[in-house]
């Protein structure tokens, strides 16, 4: 009806073999609406923001190309403010030496904590805007400030963004939502997420990937090398899950006017494709 492709903005569907942990849409799903940047590349070659934007925007392009409408789809937070507010990522500094220190600081028992501290130091903003569990990004944010002398966060500039957007977002109660979560996650497990992390570490794929920190495969890993029980595993997914629930409200905040919000369990799938049409026409008629 809206004649749209959907570029994904999830970081985890860029990876080949995530499947089950990662709900990502099935081959069916895949069929009936093209989607694009899901599983294009592998593991153990994880993409940085800026290889994603670059893809992203490409694939935004050819969408519009072929007079379609792109929808960027997802919940990684960084991904999609790249994209709707033209994030100029900065050049990657080539310091091995730093990096190397750096990843050796962050693999020491409470290595992420002390990174996080770190960056606190010299870069307050980033610190504030970074998961202090999320040692890749720690690691990247440090590196920049320590290679460059500036703190990462002023070297993030914005352009202006060549096409016009309607943003919209879903939203639910959170005890309804944190009761879907933990139903989820139980299905996850009946349909194979413990088989499916086997298979990955099994084809060579190492714990430390960031890849295999993904939500739900850290977990996992966890039962997988006998640290814990399977239930506890289990635990684990679904506090976590409410965790990242809590943090993606820094990215997409109710209070957000830039933001159209629906209620997911109250609104009709139709209702949503109207509104959508009716910015579509609205548009047009104004250029």
């Amino acid at each position: 009806m809206l004649g749209g492709e959907i570029v994904s903005a999830d970081s985890r569907y860029l990876y080949r073999g995530l499947d089950i942990g990662t709900a990502k849409p099935s081959l069916q799903e895949r069929a009936r609406v093209p989607h694009h940047l899901i599983d294009v590349t592998f593991p153990d070659q994880p993409w940085s923001l800026a290889q994603y934007k670059t893809a992203a925007t490409h694939a935004i392009a050819e969408i519009h190309e072929r007079g379609r409408l792109p929808m960027l789809v997802g919940g990684t937070g960084q991904y999609i403010r790249a994209i709707v507010e033209g994030w100029v990522i900065p050049p990657k500094p080539i310091n091995s030496m730093i990096r190397q220190k750096l990843e050796h600081e962050g693999r020491q028992e409470g290595g992420a904590s002390a990174l996080h501290g770190r960056l606190a130091e010299l870069d307050s903003r980033a610190a504030a805007e970074i998961d202090p569990r999320n040692v890749r990004r720690l690691i990247r944010a440090l590196e920049v400030c320590l290679a460059t002398g500036e703190p990462f966060s002023t070297q993030r500039t914005k352009h202006e963004v060549p096409y016009r957007m309607y943003v919209l977002g879903l939203t639910m109660p959170r005890t309804e939502l944190y009761a879907r979560i933990d139903a989820r996650i139980e299905d996850m497990i009946a349909e194979g997420l413990v088989q499916e992390v086997r298979r990955l570490v099994q084809s060579g794929h190492q714990w430390d990937l960031p890849a295999m920190s993904a939500l739900g495969y850290r977990q996992i890993g966890g039962y997988l090398r006998g640290e814990y029980g399977l239930g506890e595993a289990v635990r684990l997914i679904k506090r976590d899950t409410r965790r990242l629930v809590r943090q993606q409200s820094s990215w997409f905040s109710p209070h957000d006017s830039s933001i159209v919000w629906f209620e997911a369990n109250k609104t009709d799938p139709e209702f949503i494709s109207r509104s959508i049409q009716r910015w579509l026409h609205s548009k047009h008629v104004r250029q």
